[in-house]
């Protein structure tokens, strides 16, 4: 039996594909679209039953061409660009191409593990998986939304596991190829690399300098929720995949200054230290953010922790802490 594992040479993807490899699953189908071939190094370790470009995958999926053979769907294929200004782009790439798969494994009762994202809640206060919390502020955040619409009307009828996973801000290894939208421990690791500095946004929406606070949540604890619904294809829904703990930037800063630091042999500085060093600095917020920017997120754990997940998250200065001696030992 095989598993598809769409968007696999991608961040999340690719990671999920190195969790299944640990656990003895190889029999795997790699989807993704390659036209970029910036991330295919995210492939290079992986052991995989096959690749198809994601329109070959398709046409074979239309055809009926699998005829039983596929276990389970992890669907984490789609355009993650949060500033693309194509909405006609981003609605067939994160909103039809998602319908088509859920339609196909609904036919054929194959469990189906989805990525949605935090987006969908907006510039809001309240993250929990309710209609009301949700006001989605660019083509992104409304393709993610819409389909978890069409996700909830569909569970009760369900003829196999839907789940849907709403990722807060992800961060760690294989990210590069996402350029702009990369994290942003990645982006102030290879500020910190080649300027010597880590820059923030300025205070906002009540907000001192760089405490906007974000639920940022390392890249092997998302594999594990994901792992973890695999494991219970009893349980069906859409679910927070996020640490449940705001942190600032100030913080994932002082964690990747301090990363390098702990690299090179040096000591530990506290953020105040680091200002007065110029090693943080803060800048505006770009003209196109403006109004639509999460100054903070923080996901509500209650219906994933209802689910059976019980496992501990990183905290940032654990999780960015990881991420930089990775992200140095590449460097070498």
């Amino acid at each position: 039996m095989l598993y598809v594992v769409t968007g696999a040479a991608g961040f999340i993807g690719s990671k999920l594909i190195e969790a299944l490899n640990r656990a003895g699953v190889t029999e795997i189908i790699a989807v993704d679209n390659l036209e970029s071939a910036a991330k295919v190094g995210n492939l290079a370790g992986c052991e995989i039953e096959d690749y198809l470009d994601k329109r070959d995958f398709l046409e074979r999926l239309v055809a009926n061409q699998f005829d039983e053979e596929i276990e389970a769907v992890l669907h984490q294929g789609a355009c993650s660009d949060t500033m693309e200004s194509n909405g006609r782009y981003v609605m067939e790439n994160n909103y039809r191409y998602s319908r088509v798969l859920l339609d196909w494994c609904q036919d054929e009762a194959v469990p189906f593990l989805y990525a949605s994202s935090a987006s969908v809640y907006g510039a809001g206060r309240e993250f929990r998986e309710e209609r009301a919390c949700e006001r989605p502020l660019n083509a992104y955040a409304y393709s993610k939304f819409l389909f978890d619409q069409n996700v909830r009307r569909r569970l009760p009828a369900r003829s196999a596991q839907i789940a849907g996973l709403r990722y807060f801000n992800v961060y760690g290894p294989n990210e590069a190829h996402k350029g702009r939208m990369a994290s942003v421990a990645f982006h102030a690791f290879n500020q910190f690399m080649s300027e010597g500095r880590v820059r923030l946004f300025v205070g906002s929406d009540g907000y001192a300098d760089g405490e906007q606070r974000r639920d940022f949540i390392h890249v092997e604890n998302v594999v594990n929720v994901n792992l973890h619904f695999l494991e219970h294809r009893e349980i069906s829904g859409i679910f927070n995949c996020g640490t449940g703990r705001a942190q600032s930037f100030n913080d994932v800063a002082r964690a990747v200054v301090n990363g390098v630091r702990a690299g090179r042999g040096e000591a530990e500085l506290s953020l105040a230290d680091m200002v007065a060093e110029g090693l943080v600095e803060y800048i505006p917020l770009p003209p196109q953010l403006v109004g639509k920017y999460q100054s903070f997120t923080e996901a509500d754990l209650a219906l994933l922790r209802n689910a059976g997940y019980g496992d501990d998250f990183m905290p940032v200065e654990q999780g960015v802490g990881t991420y930089v001696a990775h992200l140095l030992g590449e460097q070498r």
